[in-house]
């Protein structure tokens, strides 16, 4: 991963939204969508967050444009997944 992919990232999870929502999909936190480990519904940030839904698919796009998380439609629920060998890469430029 250069530099600039991950300037873009560490931007991208400095909003505090941002940053809640990712950590909210990366635990697969949701309310009400029986979905797999490591994916989050929508509506379920939205409720948990009491975010409004401008405002969340504004974030989730700015997570996805930093390769953080996908979405996919599944029937009427739009699923957010992360992307976590993203991270693992962001992860290596900082040493533990």
């Amino acid at each position: 991963m250069d530099i600039k992919q991950a300037a873009k990232i560490l931007k991208a999870l400095s909003h505090p939204n941002r940053l809640e929502i990712y950590l909210s999909i990366v635990k697969g936190d949701q309310s009400g969508f029986p979905a797999a480990e490591c994916e989050c519904s929508v509506s379920g940030i939205m409720a948990s967050l009491k975010i409004g839904a401008p405002t969340v698919s504004h974030h989730l796009k700015e997570l996805a444009n930093a390769g953080l998380i996908t979405t996919e439609r599944q029937g009427k629920f739009l699923i957010a997944k992360p992307v976590l060998g993203t991270w693992e890469e962001v992860r290596k430029i900082f040493p533990q």
